[in-house]
């Protein structure tokens, strides 16, 4: 039994969570259901922090069922969270799968842009800009499934070269497979690995600019009863210098190398790859060149769906998956399960953390924190506030942390506890503390969870602990210009 437990992960790991399992049985009566709680949740952290030993489904899965057994919160409780959260969860099931439809176009256009861009500064300057851009009108998660996309399918094009044992693709007498192992390859991994953690890091720096960047920001817009352009004149202020210093940011650590970041494409992979390419839309069939002809028109119905949000973004995800199979004439059921395989794994961890989270609120864990904050001077207050949901949102989920405390402040004023204008400030320090220095870990945002635990993080080494060591500069830079604009500008 304990061979087949948790698979191929290592035996410490093995008796690390059996140990768990036994210690919260007696944590909770003996410690009680607060202190147990806290305790669940920095497993749960744990779990999630070893993601390339075990996929947290599994680990963390146990220690959720272990929560409902132990009372800490109810299914039915665990059901609402999930049922709030209902378009986040259709986004990752469809919006997902209709990206991997597109995943040829998405090839054609990167692999281009990765070997004519020769600058790594420029292209890391435009991922994060093009990111950023591209969250604050359509969502965070689609944005970083479509990074993944084009991350794994460039990292494919490389293996599949280094795969083939005769090849030699730039004519220079030495095999492609040589000239791609051992430092090539690592510095590879590194230079995606880079690439992508500036992708995700846009997707927050433009989330918390508008009313439709992250879940939250529509349910504060919400409560205050501001339109898109009223919340983006609210936020402005804060938000508009959070981004220009995280491109400088950006700019900072392509220049230094600072924190794992700066690794540039190696030359040689680079000429292989453009010759590769090159010959491969040489022999590109008119099936082919129609599907591509399709899935350009797919993405640009995608982005008018999301830009005017028509539908809900999982149903957008599933108009996309129609309508690009119906004309490239996939049909055959299994052709259409292979695009699910992704997003699903990560859906079940999504509704495990769901359970964790009901906890959090059964358990009350951070009312204290909320009733402290409002007993602060007026003047006080927003700093604290967003200082507060900054460090909550990097244990717990950004979203669930926004909803407590918008709920909490909106009720604080209709009791006449606080004014208007205070009302708004606080607002305004919610939503941007909650969206900025939550980009630490990969609990705070669901892209960034998303990136951990996607097929992408094993193939460039992208662990827990890498992810948040990569963040750090960046956590530094866009928690404090977001609290200095808090104290001094709001």
């Amino acid at each position: 039994m304990f061979k087949y437990f948790l698979g191929t992960s290592p035996r410490w790991f093995k008796m690390i969570m059996i140990g768990f399992l036994i210690f919260n049985i007696f944590s909770i009566y003996i410690l009680g259901p607060t202190v147990s709680a806290w305790i669940f949740i920095g497993e749960f952290i744990f779990t999630l922090a070893m993601a390339l030993k075990c996929y947290p489904l599994q680990s963390g899965g146990l220690l959720a069922i272990e929560i409902l057994i132990l009372n800490l919160t109810t299914p039915k409780n665990a059901y609402n969270e999930v049922a709030q959260n209902l378009e986040v969860v259709l986004l990752l099931v469809f919006m997902v799968a209709g990206i991997y439809f597109m995943k040829p176009l998405l090839m054609y256009i990167f692999s281009k842009v990765f070997t004519r861009i020769r600058s790594k500064l420029i292209l890391s300057l435009l991922f994060v800009f093009l990111s950023a851009v591209l969250s604050a009108f359509l969502d965070a998660l689609t944005v970083t499934a479509v990074l993944i996309s084009v991350a794994v399918g460039f990292y494919g094009v490389y293996h599949k070269i280094h795969s083939m044992p005769d090849a030699d693709f730039d004519h220079d007498g030495t095999l492609d497979r040589k000239e791609l192992s051992g430092e090539t390859l690592e510095k590879f991994r590194s230079f995606l690995r880079s690439l992508i953690m500036h992708g995700v890091v846009g997707t927050a720096l433009g989330g918390v600019c508008t009313l439709v960047g992250e879940p939250q920001n529509l349910l504060i817009g919400e409560k205050m009863g501001w339109d898109f352009i009223e919340f983006f004149m609210r936020m402005a202020p804060i938000t508009i210098p959070v981004l220009f210093f995280g491109l400088l940011t950006t700019v900072l650590l392509e220049l230094t190398g600072w924190f794992g970041f700066g690794e540039k494409l190696p030359n040689v992979a680079r000429r292989i790859i453009e010759s590769y390419t090159d010959e491969e839309d040489k022999k590109r069939s008119p099936q082919e060149k129609y599907g591509l002809i399709v899935q350009a028109v797919s993405a640009i119905l995608l982005i008018i769906g999301l830009a005017l949000h028509l539908a809900p973004v999982g149903f957008i995800g599933l108009a996309l998956i129609i309508v690009q199979t119906a004309f490239m004439g996939i049909t055959e059921e299994h052709s259409l399960g292979k695009a699910f395989e992704e997003a699903l794994p990560f859906t079940g961890l999504l509704v495990v953390f769901f359970v964790v989270v009901a906890m959090i609120h059964d358990q009350h864990l951070f009312t204290p924190i909320i009733d402290w904050a409002l007993s602060l001077k007026p003047e006080d207050q927003p700093a604290m506030f967003y200082v507060a949901n900054g460090v909550l949102s990097m244990i717990s989920d950004n979203v669930f942390v926004a909803t407590v405390y918008i709920g909490e402040v909106k009720q604080a004023f209709d009791n006449n506890v606080i004014s208007r204008e205070q009302f708004e400030k606080l607002a305004i320090a919610i939503n941007t503390g909650t969206n900025l220095p939550s980009v630490a870990t990969p609990n705070g945002q669901a892209a960034f969870l998303f990136l951990l635990t996607s097929s992408l993080a094993p193939l460039i080494g992208l662990s827990y602990g890498k992810m948040v060591k990569m963040a750090l500069p960046y956590t530094i830079v866009l928690g404090t210009v977001g609290l200095l604009g808090i104290i001094f500008i709001l």
